[in-house]
């Protein structure tokens, strides 16, 4: 058991080190992104499903409570949250629209959409990106494996480079705290005004 725990943590370290080498300047980049629609006003929606969907609830609640800063409070909504929202339309409309009919309902053109998914094809996510790119929304993708279809819907896809889903989820979230800590960073710390 002491072995597999091991080989584990191995596998973890191991991609985190990919992660550091392949996606530090990507990452910056996201960063970057979503300072910049958060500064002139706009706001962030994000969704998953299952696990990607904690991310998302997570990520909202970290920019609009905070992070590890004292400061104001920021605009971002995880679609995953209202049950009665996600069971209205599945029934009415079918599961692959629970965040489409959302975008359409709650963006304006500048927010990013951020769609979190593992393998890279969740339906539902495409579906959305693909309306908030109509919508003249950002459309950012945290994915993993190859990026799946919706790589190419995305201005920015940020691609953690590992086919096992535990593993793309522990890069995820770690993805998600780093950019919270480069969003308040950006807006209202050590880096805010900075020219980049």
């Amino acid at each position: 058991m002491q072995q597999f725990i091991s080989g584990q943590l191995q596998e973890h370290l191991a991609l985190f080190q990919r992660i550091e080498h392949e996606l530090a300047a990507p990452i910056a980049r996201l960063a970057e992104r979503l300072i910049d629609t958060l500064r002139i006003g706009n706001k962030l929606l994000i969704m998953g499903n299952g696990g990607s969907a904690a991310d998302a609830q997570h990520f909202a609640g970290e920019i609009v409570s905070r992070f590890r800063m004292e400061r104001p409070a920021l605009p971002a909504i995880a679609l995953s949250t209202d049950t009665s929202i996600i069971t209205a339309i599945g029934n009415d409309y079918g599961f692959e629209r629970i965040f489409s009919r959302q975008v359409e309902a709650l963006a304006a053109p500048g927010d990013a959409v951020i769609g979190i998914s593992t393998s890279g094809n969740s339906p539902n996510v495409q579906k959305a990106l693909e309306v908030a790119r109509a919508a003249g929304c950002s459309t950012i993708g945290l994915l993993g494996k190859d990026g799946g279809s919706i790589k190419a819907l995305c201005d920015i896809p940020l691609i953690i480079p590992s086919n096992d889903t535990p593993r793309v989820q522990e890069g995820h979230i770690t993805v998600i705290h780093i950019l919270c800590d480069l969003i308040e960073q950006g807006l209202f710390g050590v880096f805010a005004g900075e020219g980049r």
